[in-house]
């Protein structure tokens, strides 16, 4: 039996996941740099371990509204790897753990449930004692153009 290991977060109210491999680490919110010209999800840039993190919020990007940046937020560093290794911090909610689900546990989206949003980048739906955790494909959730474009934020 193969399992995942998650780190499970919340957006609007929903519980998320993305692979723990994915995660560099969960720093607190912090003041960003705006760019101008830049979709409404990028929230700017920060300087991070001495490298230009471009920080997007996913909230905006999976348009679930805007929310105030409070005490519970926090910006989960990632490695996406069309950006060739470069980083790049998500604005969660709140993170809330770090979980292992079996693989037999998620299961494929209905269509009907995510007709709304883009199908792409999520990966399944993980069923825990009664909680559903929708599991994003965290290389799926920019298009290539997007990443494109970071790329050039980043340096």
């Amino acid at each position: 039996m193969s399992e995942n290991q998650l780190v499970v977060f919340r957006l609007g109210g929903e519980e998320y996941g993305i692979d723990i491999l994915a995660v560099k680490e969960i720093i607190r919110c912090r003041k960003t740099v705006k760019l101008p010209e830049c979709p409404d999800f990028v929230e700017g840039i920060i300087n991070y371990r001495d490298s230009i993190v471009p920080i997007l919020d996913l909230n905006k990007r999976f348009n679930l509204g805007g929310k105030k940046t409070g005490d519970s937020t926090r910006v989960i560093i990632t490695s996406i790897g069309g950006i060739k290794g470069r980083q790049v911090g998500f604005v969660v909610d709140q993170v809330e753990e770090v979980l292992r689900l079996d693989t037999e546990c998620i299961e494929e989206p209905p269509e009907t449930v995510v007709q709304g949003m883009d199908r792409q980048f999520i990966r399944g739906v993980g069923k825990l004692e009664g909680r559903l955790i929708i599991v994003l494909d965290i290389e799926k959730v920019l298009s290539d153009t997007e990443k494109a474009n970071l790329r050039e934020i980043s340096g």
